[in-house]
């Protein structure tokens, strides 16, 4: 009877799906599997209350994003961390949202800090007048932000990420739903420990470089605000530590 009602609501299956994913992929990241055997795709369903079709099509999409592996005689098994794709959103989501990890967040921002500053750089020389206009205008939310007329969060993420998009690298524009994602847990963390938003004015010396067309500025500006980053996180490390 799902079946049936799937079939007669396409809809209906692609969201079983996506929410079985979700759940699915929520619970390998969390460690439920670690001690116990992936279930096969009749139990699935079973747990689940859904058709063999959408079980199998999100066993499918957790493979794609190497979390599963199907071995012949073994069924499908959780793979190694080290195979997981940490650059899938969803993969980068799960992995923020359970238990905090400061060690997950310091590796993090040592990716940002190869790429952001060099994005900035590349952003300054080929930023089109519409990118360079995106940064400004993530620059202003900023500011509307800092005086309680915007989302201080979502203005900073903008900000970043018209970055990423301005660099004219597809390479860092792609990464630009990674870094997103990932920047919601970092900016709360970071925002939470000082007690306030991100700097405005730090914010802006990256902006007025890139306007300027100033590289060597931009790149400068940008490694000082995520460097400032490393600061708060070790303020944070000290009392676990002590």
């Amino acid at each position: 009877m799902v079946a049936t009602r799937e079939a007669d609501r396409p809809g209906l299956g692609r969201n079983l799906t996506y929410g079985m994913v979700d759940a699915l992929g929520r619970a390998i990241v969390v460690g439920e599997f670690d001690a116990a055997a992936f279930p096969t795709e009749a139990e699935l369903a079973k747990q689940h209350g859904v058709s063999r079709s959408v079980t199998r099509e999100a066993v499918k999409m957790l493979t794609a994003k190497g979390l599963l592996s199907a071995r012949p005689r073994q069924g499908t098994v959780v793979r190694p961390r080290e195979y997981w794709n940490l650059f899938d959103t969803d993969i980068l989501r799960w992995l923020l949202e359970r238990r905090f990890s400061l060690d997950l967040l310091v590796q993090f921002n040592q990716l940002r800090i190869a790429l952001e500053p060099e994005a900035a750089a590349l952003a300054a020389v080929h930023a089109t007048d519409a990118e360079r206009g995106a940064i400004g205008a993530g620059l202003d939310r900023m500011r509307d932000a800092a005086r309680g007329e915007d989302e201080g969060l979502a203005a900073d993420i903008a900000f970043h990420v018209a970055i990423l998009v301005g660099s004219g690298n597809p390479f860092y524009r792609q990464l630009s739903d990674m870094v997103e994602t990932a920047l919601r847990t970092s900016i709360r963390f970071t925002n939470r420990i000082e007690g306030r938003t991100a700097s405005v004015t730090d914010h802006a010396k990256v902006h007025d470089a890139i306007m300027a067309r100033d590289a060597a500025g931009a790149r400068a500006a940008m490694h000082a605000i995520i460097a400032d980053v490393f600061t708060v996180i070790d303020a944070a490390e000290a009392p676990a530590a002590g």
